[in-house]
């Protein structure tokens, strides 16, 4: 190469990947006597802008609340565009250059080929206008699949979406249903429905039944179906393990290292000195390097090597721990506070409560992992307002919540309602995680699934239709028979064996010289 050549600094834009916080920065944005800055402030509707100029070249700029301008401030620093004659509308973004605001798709389409639209993979709409064209995409996934551009934070997939309607006009439809994978056109609701009007009790079945495209399925659809069919058919299905990914086959997390951890299920936060010793055997027998406290109230073991797992749940067992399916699709923990036993704030015993629900509840699989918690009062130190489902214990009784999330999203929940007993609290709590069950699609969280369903419509059926929640109710009752079967004290049995055995060493002889 040109040993001359020296390097060039290039600014990178950073947006913030968490929902509900819309934060784009760029470039310089410090104070200095040789630079000006123009900024809207809107406490109200909670928008922020601050381009900062100098010598009428934007050098750097803040956007939060409203962050669709973030390419096109990019664009222009990129460029060192003259902005003087947009001096008085740059505030406002692309679509007011001009004076007035144009038609959003115009101002997608007026953004040069060379303007990045999805930062974290570094796509430019030029590549993903080519793409589509030259190799006529026609979906969100399609396009994902052959440039990356909406294929890791998200946050773009408005403007992806947007160059999709100007370049393939009326006959891209996004509200169209997207397949399960590449193996089949139905989508996730539509599967579903087959199984159960067809009587499908087979990945097989399923896959020959609703002409499957491949012989044996994608790592897409086998959990997805298998899932469905453990759900649909608790009692005549048996669950693929070879349609799991490896966490769920091994009953354990792996970690980076390839070793794995193992969580033993704490009712509701609450253990022993006894149980406490155990697992220091436990730790000392099989020399694990790391143990820490889990933010479900739970004690994680870290760095277990995998033909030592099923030892290590044979001691734990003896003990009395079951599995705590840190690893699973399914009911994780519900985490409590110690409620009216010891708290002077206390209005119910949420310990009591939340040690009910988990043992009432374990074992169960779901679309995706499921995390609940129990506070005992409305300072909720259990933290249940941002759970899967969530109780906060009043003088009245149960309020209980639903919809919550607090990983790459944030979002609050959402209330059910208020019921009186703890018996009343449980069929409720049960009921919702069964409707859940039973319609959401596969890895779709339930704050997900209740945005898709109706807030209205899952209140209508748990809260106002007593019959209907009963269903519910036993369904889920009735499953659990079939679901809680400690899995590590099966594998300590024996079962499925040969995925604890360690890979053989083979050495080559030296040959003769």
């Amino acid at each position: 190469g040109d040993e001359t050549a020296a390097f060039v600094h290039s600014d990178t834009p950073t947006k913030l990947k968490v929902t509900g916080i819309e934060l784009f920065s760029l470039g310089d944005f410090a104070d200095g006597d040789d630079r000006q800055e123009i900024v809207l402030r809107d406490a109200s509707a909670g928008v922020y802008k601050r381009p900062v100029l100098k010598d009428d070249r934007i050098i750097g700029t803040v956007l939060y609340g409203e962050t669709a301008d973030g390419a096109w401030f990019n664009d222009l620093k990129k460029k060192q565009t003259d902005i003087s004659e947009m001096r008085d509308t740059l505030i406002f973004g692309q679509s007011y250059q001009g004076g007035a605001p144009l038609d959003p798709m115009a101002a997608v389409a007026a953004l040069p080929d060379d303007a990045e639209i999805c930062g974290c993979n570094g796509v430019c709409k030029g590549k993903i206008i080519g793409a589509i064209t030259g190799k006529g995409l026609t979906s969100l996934d399609d396009v994902r699949a052959h440039t990356k551009a909406s294929a890791s934070c998200g946050s773009c997939t408005g403007l992806v979406e947007k160059l999709m309607v100007l370049t393939l006009g009326d006959t891209y439809n996004p509200a169209a249903v997207q397949p399960m994978c590449s193996c089949t056109a139905l989508g996730h609701d539509e599967v579903r429905r087959l199984i159960k009007a067809k009587g499908l009790k087979t990945i097989p079945a399923v896959m020959q039944e609703l002409e499957w495209k491949t012989s044996c399925g994608c790592a897409k659809c086998r959990p997805a179906l298998n899932y469905y069919l453990v759900c649909d058919w608790p009692d005549e299905y048996a669950d693929d393990y070879q349609s799991r990914f490896i966490n769920e086959r091994v009953h354990a997390n792996i970690q980076k290292d390839g070793t794995y951890s193992v969580v033993p299920r704490m009712w509701g936060g609450v253990t022993s000195a006894s149980e406490l010793r155990a697992i220091a055997d436990v730790v000392d027998k099989f020399e694990i390097p790391m143990v820490k406290v889990t933010g479900g109230q739970r004690i994680d073991m870290l760095g277990i090597r995998k033909e030592d797992l099923p030892a290590v749940w044979a001691d734990l067992g003896q003990a009395g721990f079951v599995s705590g399916h840190a690893y699973a699709k399914g009911l994780r923990t519900v985490k409590t506070c110690v409620g009216s036993d010891w708290c002077r704030f206390g209005t119910q015993d949420s310990t009591g409560l939340g040690i009910r629900i988990e043992k009432f509840m374990w074992g169960s699989w779901t679309p995706a992992k499921v995390k609940m918690a129990v506070s005992g009062c409305p300072r909720n130190c259990a933290e249940a307002t941002c759970k899967d489902v969530g109780v906060i214990c009043v003088d009245s009784g149960y309020e209980i919540h639903f919809a919550g999330a607090a990983g790459l999203d944030i979002k609050g929940t959402e209330v059910l309602g208020l019921v009186r007993t703890e018996d009343e609290a449980l069929e409720h709590i049960v009921a919702l995680t069964q409707m859940y069950r039973e319609q959401a699609r596969y890895l779709e969280r339930i704050y997900k699934w209740a945005k898709r369903v109706g807030i209205e419509e899952i209140k209508r059926q748990i809260m106002d239709d007593g019959e209907k929640r009963r269903a519910y109710y036993e369904r889920f009752v009735f499953s659990q028979k079939f679901a809680q079967v400690d899995p590590w004290s099966e594998r300590v049995s024996g079962k499925d064996k040969h995925e604890f055995r360690p890979m053989a060493s083979v050495g080559f002889a030296e040959a003769a010289e």
